[in-house]
């Protein structure tokens, strides 16, 4: 199945990024896609100026304009995207990075608010945001079981297990990986590890330009890099094949080696 990735550089006008977006959606179904992957903070760019009370009063609810505009292209179009946007929440003055999975006939099928907010090297996503509570159950698609993360979730390897375990073929990972030392380094790294360990496909599509670092990657599940967009604003393609998955996790059968009996007999 091929898999359309996008990476774009996001304005701080959602009416110009929404444009954009359709266009890529009708693209990506021209060259036979089944699924478009959109990156994190697709809706627009958040600077730092922008205070919590602006960014709430852009944020919109999933059946807002934003997310049903999309879904009707993605009807028009015949075809599957995942993307992100800004979610209202009943907590004043901030926001869920939420991301969605939209099926082929324009309905959203699954939907994740991100849990782990980066509040790290420098940045405070808390102070604009307010996390989910759980992690969303793997979805089917044309490309396999989906599991869903976002950006920052990479670095809990936690996560990416729990989701394997619970039957997850494939990791999709809407991002806006900020730059900085060893950034890319560590994108790579992680994005590679998270496949190689639970056998199965990442993939994650970037932000490119403003603070973000680009690199979108699709990983296969031995940790082979079969996309790397490097710098450029636009689609890449890759076909997906779950007789990889299948494969790979039984010639290297990390999710049945684990040995859970004895995990919880470590002490802090």
């Amino acid at each position: 199945m091929k898999v359309a990735v996008v990476q774009f550089k996001a304005s701080t006008n959602k009416e110009v990024n929404l444009k954009k977006i359709l266009s890529y959606i009708s693209k990506a179904a021209s060259k036979n896609a089944t699924l478009c992957a959109f990156p994190e903070f697709m809706m627009f760019y958040t600077n730092s100026s922008q205070t919590p009370k602006q960014l709430a009063d852009l944020a919109e609810m999933i059946k807002g304009n934003f997310v049903t505009t999309i879904a009707k292209a993605a009807k028009e179009n015949k075809i599957q995207v995942i993307g992100s946007f800004y979610e209202k929440s009943r907590t004043k003055d901030r926001v869920y990075d939420t991301a969605f999975v939209i099926d082929k006939s324009g309905k959203v099928i699954s939907t994740y608010r991100k849990i782990h907010l980066y509040d790290a090297l420098g940045f405070k996503e808390s102070d604009k945001m307010i996390s989910g509570s759980k992690i969303t159950k793997p979805v089917q698609t044309s490309i396999g079981k989906i599991g869903m993360m976002i950006c920052y979730d990479l670095r809990f390897p936690e996560m990416a297990r729990s989701l394997a375990v619970s039957g997850s073929e494939v990791l999709v990972v809407p991002s806006a990986w900020v730059k900085g030392n060893m950034k890319e380094e560590h994108w790579i790294t992680i994005n590679k590890t998270r496949a190689i360990e639970n056998g199965c496909y990442v993939i994650a599509p970037d932000q490119v330009g403003n603070i973000y670092c680009g690199r979108s990657l699709v990983i296969d599940p031995y940790g082979k890099i079969l996309l790397d967009m490097k710098k450029k604003n636009g689609i890449g393609y890759v076909n997906i094949d779950l007789n990889k998955v299948k494969q790979t996790r039984k010639i290297l059968p990390l999710l049945k080696n684990r040995r859970t009996d004895v995990y919880s007999t470590l002490k802090a």
